[in-house]
């Protein structure tokens, strides 16, 4: 796949509206020797101006919604989960922005983010964290460093090509990736959502089999043109929101597409293809925004690795390596809230 070095400053200047690079920060003078990848990516994300300590250092901007998920009789064959069972259980969701600056305006381009926690019978819980793109921008935790290093390292003041255009223009699925997240919804429920991450269902007889979550709006997919999002408010996404649930739930069809003998689930940045068999598994069903969605959302933090028995990671380093970085993160707005 090839792409004009004019298609790379296009695609960049979204980025740039989006908030997604800035002016460059200086990177830590440390040695990175003796750290996790998961501590240098957080110690790069947080160099990017726009973050807030108070806040999520990724899809800082969000809005905390309550339900219900209620299992199909196709999911208990492929998954022993508590929730897969028959029995609805209740739900906690936020969307969000990717963006790092939690006040970015709404109606610019911008990869969008939806994290489910099922709250099972007994008390436990278990998450599912999805973006608004099929496919991951890279393929491994190095890659996504060498994306943050090269966001931080961008100076939109100096001669092209910056950092982050030699980047993208090294990696064709991580340039795909930004020129399709340069739209914007029509609504938090027109936008589908993707786990790209796999994982591996187990049924009741043991049987193993790997997938990837998808959340597909019962309303049907729309995006705004370029004339209608110029239009919109900064905060327009949560206010639709809470205007369309005045008038009824908001739906999402959870689908499980499986993998066929041989389909990489290593890298979440390598889309399978559509012919891929898929499974119903149910419907969540979004009725409400919580009371204090800003206090509930501070609170919150989705780890894709709080599991329940009937779900297990695959070899996609992915899952661990965002709970490790999420766990710095809430820790670092812990910290802040509590000065």
């Amino acid at each position: 796949m090839n792409f004009s070095f004019s298609t790379l400053q296009r695609v960049t200047a979204a980025l740039l509206a989006a908030g997604a690079l800035w002016a460059p920060a200086t990177l830590d003078a440390a040695d990175d020797d003796g750290k996790s990848i998961a501590q240098q990516i957080f110690d790069t994300m947080v160099q990017v101006p726009g973050a807030n300590p108070a806040f999520r250092t990724a899809h800082a901007k969000g809005i905390v919604c309550e339900g219900t998920f209620t299992p199909s009789k196709a999911a208990a064959t492929l998954s022993r989960a508590a929730h897969f069972q028959g029995k609805s259980v209740p739900v906690t969701i936020r969307f969000s922005n990717g963006a790092a600056d939690p006040f970015i305006a709404d109606p610019l381009p911008n990869v969008r983010g939806m994290a489910i926690r099922f709250k099972l019978p007994g008390g436990a819980q278990t998450d599912i964290v999805s973006l608004s793109h099929h496919g991951f921008i890279v393929g491994t935790p190095e890659d996504f460093l060498a994306l943050q290093k090269a966001i931080v390292a961008t100076d939109p003041g100096k001669p092209h090509p910056w950092p982050i255009e030699a980047f993208l223009g090294e990696r064709p699925r991580a340039l795909k990736f930004a020129q399709e997240v340069a739209v914007v919804p029509a609504s938090f429920a027109t936008a589908a959502f993707f786990s790209n991450d796999a994982f591996i269902f187990v049924n009741k007889a043991g049987a193993k089999q790997a997938g990837r979550y998808q959340f597909l709006p019962l309303a049907g997919r729309r995006d705004l043109s370029e004339t209608e999002a110029k239009a919109k408010t900064p905060d327009f996404l949560a206010e639709e929101l809470r205007t369309r649930l005045k008038q009824g739930p908001v739906q999402f069809r959870v689908v499980v597409q499986l993998a066929n003998a041989g389909d990489p689930t290593h890298d979440p940045s390598l889309v399978w293809p559509d012919d891929r068999k898929t499974v119903d598994m149910g419907t969540v069903r979004i009725t409400s925004v919580v009371a204090d969605s800003d206090a509930a959302q501070r609170a919150l933090v989705f780890f894709p690795t709080n599991l329940t028995d009937g779900i297990e990671l695959s070899d996609d380093p992915f899952p661990a390596l965002r709970t490790s970085v999420y766990a710095l993160s809430f820790a670092r707005r812990q910290t802040a809230a509590s000065r």
